[in-house]
């Protein structure tokens, strides 16, 4: 820090505490899901708060003029749902040993597996500044004397740091599609194998078959009723993998309402134009990110179209670099959908507890590093001419 210059580190009880210009300051532009709307959509309509098991904790640092130079999205969990990082083998082994797990910090952007920094600094903040937020969250855990403190989805920049102050690295997986300069879908297909490119053409027929029509829209074109129905279809979709339905229909009116501009919603319509079926996303400047989808009946190769192809569609339309869709389902790869690394961190409080899950996560990385491998080897695209 310069000579003089003091700061302070405040922890606050809701977004609304830190005020956007500030948040969105430390947060940047390069990720939807980081900025000031998305997590006062979640807290104001409820799906994120203490009655989800999402207390907001969140870390605000202020240097000189009380002006955000840092912040962290954190929270106190009483559970472990909505993550994506499973620890539940870990919660089970440290109560059947008498401890107890819960509530445990959370640093994240809740029901997102989206990566992205979690230690926001401000450009031109103090030299030290994401340092101070990461030992900041050590020091609240140490404070609430909960068990554990995780940190989900950061960026692969940030792990080094969090290595330094004793977390414990662990990596998982997911599928992105990466845009190589594509004029076209048809350019995209050409990149693949021949046995391949056949196969997503019969898919995308056969997906228009079913006398429905597909519209992709984003900001004022959507509609209240097309909320209407993508709530429906998200409950649904929440029902048949027995998951908790974190988000109210509140949140998708405020998410429409705050962050219009930012949403692609790829809608599929029957001759009536009722909505059938849904893909939510999130625009962000170099890439869309594939979030949520859900259907009234099952369409054959209905979801492949309106999450994968209309995806790389709109990617391609309008020079995106990547559309991310998430973690689960090795039959993405087919659809150019390509296996990538992701990260996380976690501190643990009991030092023998933290050696059994070091144990663990030294054993887990080679094989999740070899999993991927494994699957980028079955990757579609041409490696011969054909």
């Amino acid at each position: 820090m310069p000579d003089g210059e003091t700061r302070t580190v405040q922890v606050v009880g809701s977004i609304h505490d830190i005020p956007a210009a500030d948040w969105d300051a430390c947060a940047g532009a390069d990720n939807p899901f980081l900025c000031h709307a998305f997590f006062a959509a979640l807290e104001d309509s409820g799906s994120a708060c203490a009655e989800t098991g999402w207390l907001p904790r969140h870390l605000l640092i202020a240097g000189d003029g009380g002006h955000a130079v840092g912040c962290a999205p954190l929270y106190l969990k009483s559970h472990s749902y909505g993550e994506y990082v499973f620890d539940w083998g870990w919660a089970e082994a440290f109560q059947r040993a008498g401890g107890r797990y819960y509530p445990k910090l959370q640093a994240a952007v809740p029901f997102t597996p989206v990566t992205g920094p979690r230690l926001l600094v401000r450009a031109g903040a103090p030299a030290g500044t994401a340092e101070a937020l990461a030992a900041a969250m050590v020091q609240l855990a140490k404070q609430l004397r909960v068990s554990s403190l995780h940190v989900t989805f950061h960026t692969r920049n940030e792990a080094p740091l969090f290595t330094r102050l004793g977390f414990l690295p662990r990596i998982g997986q997911q599928y992105h599609w990466r845009n190589e300069g594509y004029g076209s879908f048809e350019d995209f297909l050409a990149a693949l194998s021949s046995r391949k490119r056949k196969a997503v053409r019969k898919e995308r027929a056969e997906a228009a078959c079913h006398g429905v029509r597909i519209r992709t829209l984003t900001g004022g074109e959507i509609e209240p009723r097309h909320w209407d129905a993508f709530h429906r279809f998200y409950l649904d979709t929440v029902e048949r993998k027995w998951a908790h339905a974190y988000l109210t229909r509140g949140f998708f009116t405020l998410l429409g309402e705050r962050m219009a501009e930012q949403v692609l919603l790829i809608v599929a319509e029957d001759g009536d134009g009722e909505p059938v079926a849904g893909a939510l996303n999130l625009i962000g400047p170099d890439a869309l990110y594939g979030r949520y989808w859900g259907s009234n009946a099952d369409y054959r190769f209905l979801h492949f179209e309106a999450c994968y192809y209309r995806a790389i569609d709109f990617a391609i339309a309008n020079g995106l670099a990547r559309v991310e869709a998430g973690a689960q389902g090795a039959h993405k790869i087919q659809r150019g959908y390509l296996p990538v690394a992701t990260y996380s961190a976690h501190w643990v409080a009991e030092p023998g507890f933290r050696k059994a899950v070091a144990h663990f996560l030294d054993a887990e990385r080679p094989a999740v590093e070899a999993e991927i491998e494994e699957l980028a080897a079955a990757s579609p695209f041409r490696r011969d001419g054909c």
